[in-house]
Formats: C-alpha cells, structure tokens, sequence
C-alpha cells in the first residue's frame, strides 16, 4: 500500500488530467475512476489519521488545564473536561422506575447468589449479586463487569471455556467481598446494531449501560451487608472499557482495576499495525464514538479517575496492543498521580500472559484500597 502522502498526490494528479486525455471506453473510464475514487479515500484517511494521532498532543494542551497544586485545586481544574467526557458518552436521564427485586439465582447457588432486577425507565438493569456468607458487619464491594462475549455468570468461572476469567469474581468473595456483577449486551453484533440507534439519539451504549449501573448501585448499596463507602470496579476487556469510561462520572467507585483494556488509544482506533489489532481494520463499529480523541486518549482520560487508585493489567501475549506502546502510554497516565505526589496510586500489572484477568495481583490491589489502611472511611 503506498504511503498516504503518495497517495494524495496521486489524487491531485488525477484531479488535472485534462479532459481530451480521459479514458474513452467503459471499461478504462471505469478503471480510472476507481483510481480516483481510492486517491480521495487515501486523501481522507491520511488527514483523519494525522489530525487523530499526530496532531493530538497540541490539541490536548489546549484542552486540559490541570492544576496540580492540590487534589481539590487538581479535581477542578478537570471538571470542564470531566462535563465534555459527558458529551462524549452521553449518558441519558434516567431514574429508577420501580423496586429492587432480588430472587435466588440457582447457577450460582453454591455462593447463596441473587438476581437483582431494577426497573430504569423504558428500560431494565440486571446483574448477579453476592455477598460474603460470613462477615463482620458491612463489606466493601467490587463490580465485576463481564467482555463483550460474555455474561455476569462468567466472571465467577462458570462456561469459562477460554479462561479468561479465572473465576476472579468468585476469588472476591471468597477474599471477604460482595460482588456485583451487571449483565451488558454480549456480542459484537448486537452492540453495532444498538450503537447505531445509539447514534441517531444522540447517546451511546456505555452511557446506557453506565445508568443501569448507577441505578443497580442505588439499590445495592442501601443493602446492609455492604459498605457503600468501599466500591471498587474490575473489568475485563469490553468491561475495562466500562471501567475506564464510567468512573469518571460516578465518584462512588473508589478503586478500579482495567484489564485487558488499556491502549495507546489514538494508534488502537486509527493506525493499522501488523503487532496489534486496530479497531479501525475490524467489524466493531460499537467501539467508535464521537468526540473520543479529541481530548480523551486513555491517559488523559484517568486523569478524570486520578487521585482514585487505578490498576492497569497488560498481558505481552494480548493481540489488542502492542505492549511497549501500553506501558508508555501507562507512564504518562501515572505521571497525574506523580504531580500530586500519590505515584503509589496507579499501579501497571504486566505479565507474560494474554487477554485475561490476573487474579492475584487485582485482589490484592483492591484489598490494599479497599480493606487496607488506604481504604476510604
């Protein structure tokens, strides 16, 4: 494929062919508009793609305007760009619109499991909760968000064929925390077709499913068994996404673990690359939304999480990123934390393996914030 640069002079060229030297038959008129057609295609990309990536760093100068003089004079210096995040995912307005509703859930009987149900406007919010079976008094609690191919059960090992999961929902629990696990819409086909009525209503499915979320939450945390004070998020791929696209606009989750998420996100979306999968080459039209790079690659985008403490699990073996590009862009995300003096805060878990959860190293980052003496009172 020739280098963008090449192929917009090849469209200006074909642009001043004089008209006597146009071809005369179909057949090579035919070519040669194909020709042209493919320079234009080229001349858009190349410019999409400079002003995405290339040209990103001087865009986000003028965007952020961060103070870090202090964590309140830190928070409000952010607050412009955390109300523009809102832009981006849209969340709509929508309250409970009825009851919590708990049943057993029988594929998790073992663990005492319910099936919580909220009724949220036209809508419905649903996830499996459960809570340790023995505790003194109220515990912390993690959302375990399940990936795209994938549903709540799995996030406590059950149809785990891949084993991606390592059933660290269960490890939760049995580690002394309630676990809430929302049900998202599965598949990459369900969530392009949704996206695209997303579109036209000027919303978007995260910010959907960040409602149904927060409403879930409104219930749960009235629960006596836990401590509304210690909420904590892990999820894994699609549901790092969801980790990283809504603790920034719900204050309650104090500590987040992204797994199999974080990116070099300008070269994740627009520049194909032979060492990683680029959303831009792929059938994911779910994973595009409006005004995401304008301002909010992923390490400005935890600077709207910062002063929390954040977890980032990066497999080597992970086809979603090219691992150097990922703890690079790691490094200028805890550089926040570093300016506020709370290094400490944002933590990178790279192992040798691939597109999975580690339990260990998040259940321990989540008992240090969450249980530890870092935990919130």
């Amino acid at each position: 494929m020739p280098h963008a640069r090449t192929q917009v002079v090849l469209f200006f060229g074909l642009l001043f062919v004089p008209q006597a030297a146009l071809p005369a038959d179909d057949a090579a008129l035919k070519t040669f508009e194909e020709a042209r057609t493919d320079a234009y295609a080229a001349q858009l990309e190349a410019y999409l793609q400079e002003w995405l990536v290339e040209a990103y760093p001087g865009r986000a100068a003028k965007a952020w305007k961060r103070d870090y003089s202090s964590v309140e004079a830190f928070l409000k210096s952010v607050e412009a760009n955390r109300a523009r995040w809102r832009d981006v995912i849209k969340p709509p307005e929508f309250p409970a619109s009825g009851e919590v509703q708990r049943r057993p859930h029988a594929p998790l009987a073992d663990l005492d499991a319910e099936w919580i149900t909220v009724p949220v406007g036209p809508l419905t919010a649903e996830g499996v909760l459960v809570a340790p079976k023995q505790a003194d008094g109220p515990v912390p609690l993690v959302i375990a968000q399940h990936g795209i191919g994938s549903w709540p059960e799995r996030t406590f090992g059950l149809l785990d064929d891949g084993d991606a999961y390592h059933s660290y929902a269960r490890q939760l629990v049995a580690a002394g925390f309630a676990v809430l696990a929302p049900m998202n819409l599965r598949s990459v086909e369900r969530r392009n077709r949704i996206e695209r009525l997303c579109r036209l209503a000027d919303t978007s499915l995260p910010g959907i499913e960040l409602v149904r979320l927060q409403r879930l939450l409104d219930g749960v945390l009235a629960d006596a068994r836990i401590d509304a004070k210690r909420v904590g998020m892990w999820g894994v791929s699609l549901g790092g996404l969801a980790t990283m696209f809504w603790m920034p606009l719900e204050a309650r989750i104090q500590a987040g673990v992204v797994c199999a998420w974080f990116n070099h996100r300008r070269n994740k979306m627009a520049i194909p690359d032979e060492r990683y999968s680029c959303f831009l080459e792929t059938k994911e039209e779910h994973a595009f939304f409006q005004g995401w790079l304008t301002e909010f690659s992923d390490a400005d985008a935890v600077s709207l999480i910062c002063p929390r403490p954040l977890l980032v699990q990066t497999g080597k073996k992970d086809g979603i990123a090219w691992w150097p590009q990922v703890v690079e862009e790691f490094e200028v995300a805890r550089g926040h934390y570093e300016q506020l003096g709370m290094a400490e805060r944002m933590e990178m878990g790279l192992h040798d393996g691939g597109h999975e959860a580690r339990v260990e190293s998040g259940v321990a980052f989540l008992r240090r914030w969450l249980m530890g003496e870092s935990a919130p009172r």
